[in-house]
């Protein structure tokens, strides 16, 4: 397996390949099911617990986006936190948005929507977006995820992204301030153990 295969990994997990695994999201010990062929199948990855840590609360209601989902450590901890809110979680590998679902049906979460990215109706404008982005996908593939859904935030709604300083965190926020111009502010919040998060505010 390269290091990008677990972006593209097209089947669902089978009951073999799956594994259960104890994490603490939302304030919770919960119990979820991961597997090989996903982002960090092991334990909640560093970047997205410094992110978990420095996002303030998500709103209680409306759409929120996990973006580059995963196996759902960052939506299921969305819809744990806003049981009200509709919760959709991106991403373009199949197998990684199989194990959302079955995390979010085991949590008892009906507020979830784990989706590819055309899944997404386009007249939904998200009330928050929280996203460890992949990186490694490369830098055109990368920027162009990014403008297909930061312009995709209500007026006055926020996304926070966490990006390894050592992986162009700051070249990215530099970056993201230049592309979006007038239409967002731009800023780096938080800054810990190797990871910034940026924080991108609709007008």
């Amino acid at each position: 397996m390269t290091a990008n295969d677990h972006y593209f990994t097209a089947q669902p997990a089978s009951s073999e390949e799956r594994r259960t695994l104890a994490v603490h999201l939302a304030g919770r010990d919960v119990e979820v099911e991961t597997a090989g062929g996903v982002f960090s199948p092991d334990h909640v990855d560093l970047g997205t617990e410094v992110l978990l840590r420095t996002v303030p609360a998500a709103p209680a209601t409306g759409d929120l986006l996990d973006l580059g989902s995963g196996w759902g450590p960052v939506a299921l901890s969305l819809a744990l936190e806003s049981p009200e809110a509709q919760v959709w979680a991106v991403d373009v590998n199949e197998r990684a948005l199989d194990l959302v679902r079955r995390n979010a049906e085991r949590l008892g979460l009906g507020n979830v929507r784990a989706v590819l990215p055309d899944e997404v109706p386009d007249d939904v404008a998200f009330a928050a977006i929280w996203s460890n982005p992949p990186i490694r996908v490369g830098k055109d593939a990368l920027h162009a995820l990014l403008l297909r859904w930061m312009p995709r935030l209500a007026p006055g709604a926020q996304a926070h992204l966490v990006v390894g300083k050592n992986l162009g965190a700051d070249s990215l926020h530099r970056w993201l301030a230049e592309q979006l111009g007038d239409a967002a502010d731009v800023e780096r919040v938080a800054s810990a153990k190797g990871f910034r998060v940026l924080r991108v505010t609709s007008r």
